[in-house]
């Protein structure tokens, strides 16, 4: 996937960007609705999290250099109704 401009606004409780609040993809601004997922690799973090509209983002944080990488994204589907 190619990379698209980031900014992560963050909680920040017991530690340092605890979990995402807002995002900003491509100028945009997002609020975060529920962190979905969150799993932890040595050195770095994973959030899915839900955004207003139904939108799901992969974001992974770098710990040692304080940086944030879109790693997924998935569009909201309709909901149908019969």
């Amino acid at each position: 996937m190619p990379e698209a401009p980031l900014r992560v606004e963050c909680y920040a409780g017991y530690k340092a960007d605890e979990r995402p609040l807002r995002i900003w993809v491509r100028g945009k601004c997002l609020a975060v609705e529920m962190v979905e997922d969150r799993w932890y690799s040595p050195g770095v973090s994973f959030f899915r999290v839900l955004v207003t509209g139904g939108d799901r983002y992969l974001l992974k944080y770098y710990e040692a250099q304080e940086t944030w990488e879109l790693e997924g994204f998935r569009a909201a589907t309709a909901n149908l109704r019969h």
